[in-house]
């Protein structure tokens, strides 16, 4: 691959490849837009639980530890009984707010296009 070439554009580790592979769980950024926008910031285990239908209780917690060592949340758990678990979006976390409101505003204002795609492209939803 030739220094400036087209290839070395997109090659494995450029900044849209690594943006696409964040975000290519549906969770990750439903998780970032919920956590943002419904929950001020932060929020318990249970409460995002309770805000993100169809996710279970497994999927949370395994991209709640990815977006951890991600540092996009930062975990705190408080001295009760039982503990509570909060996530909180770090200023990392912050960051990526932008590109995901972008995206979902898209959406909302194009669901017909969203409507109009084929049976099958549609049936993970």
């Amino acid at each position: 691959m030739k220094a400036g070439s087209p290839e070395e554009a997109w090659r494995e580790d450029c900044a849209p490849r690594r943006t696409l592979d964040l975000f290519s769980t549906k969770w990750l950024s439903m998780i970032l837009h919920t956590l943002h926008v419904r929950h001020g910031g932060k929020a318990r285990t249970g409460v995002l639980l309770r805000s993100l239908p169809d996710i279970s209780k497994k999927m949370l917690t395994q991209t709640l530890r990815d977006m951890e060592e991600r540092q996009l949340v930062t975990r705190h758990v408080h001295g009760t009984i039982p503990p509570a678990v909060e996530y909180e979006l770090t200023p990392l976390g912050l960051r990526f707010i932008e590109p995901i409101e972008l995206l979902y505003d898209w959406a909302r204002r194009n669901a017909d296009a969203l409507d109009a795609l084929p049976r099958g492209a549609r049936s993970r939803w």
